[in-house]
C-alpha cells in the first residue's frame, strides 16, 4: 500500500501526495539545509530556515519567500481518520470502531480506572488483530460491546466517566 502525506503550507494551503510522488521528484541536496528542485522546467531553491523535527513544522524559504509548513505522515493520518488527536486525550470521552470488524476480547470492566496507552479491546478487521488502547487516563462508565459482536465503523466501543 502506498504512504500517503499530507502537507500543509502557512496553514493555509494543503497538497496531498504519496511516496511516489515524492521519488519522481528531480530533487537534489546542495547543503545541509537546502535543495535544488526542477519542476515544469522551473527552478526552485529551497532553505530550510527552522526546524521542529518532533513538531514537524518547518520554517522554509523557496527562492527567498518564507513559508511555515507542517507535514502529516501516514501515522498522523491515521489517527486523524480514527477520530483521534494527538494531545486531545483530555477531550476523548468515548472510543469509537476505526473500522468495522469483530470483538475478539474486552480487556477492561466498567468502573475500571485506565491510564493512557492500557489495552482496552482487540478488533478484528480484515484479518487484523487491532488493539485498541485508551487515549487518556479515566473511568470506564460503559462498554457497549461484547466479545464476540460485530461492529460497524463508528460504533461507539466504550464510554468514559
Amino acid at each position: 500500500m502506498e504512504k500517503k502525506y499530507r502537507l500543509k503550507v502557512n496553514d493555509q494551503y494543503e497538497f496531498q501526495f504519496t511516496t511516489a510522488d515524492l521519488e519522481s521528484l528531480d530533487l537534489v541536496k546542495t547543503g545541509t539545509d537546502s535543495l535544488h528542485l526542477l519542476d515544469n522546467h522551473l527552478t526552485y531553491h529551497i532553505d530550510f530556515d527552522t526546524k521542529d523535527f518532533n513538531g514537524k513544522r518547518y520554517n522554509v524559504k523557496v527562492n527567498n519567500a518564507n513559508y511555515n509548513v507542517s507535514i502529516a505522515n501516514p501515522l498522523d493520518l491515521l489517527i486523524d481518520d480514527m477520530g483521534f488527536e494527538l494531545g486531545a486525550s483530555a477531550q476523548v470521552s468515548s472510543i469509537e470502531a476505526p473500522m468495522p470488524g469483530l470483538i475478539l476480547e474486552v480487556s477492561v470492566t466498567e468502573g475500571q480506572d485506565v491510564k493512557e496507552g492500557d489495552p482496552l479491546l482487540i478488533l478484528e478487521a480484515m484479518k487484523m488483530e487491532n488493539v485498541i488502547t485508551s487515549p487518556r487516563e479515566g473511568i470506564i462508565k460503559n462498554i457497549a460491546v461484547k466479545q464476540g459482536e460485530a461492529v460497524e465503523k463508528k460504533h461507539v466501543l466504550i464510554t468514559f466517566e
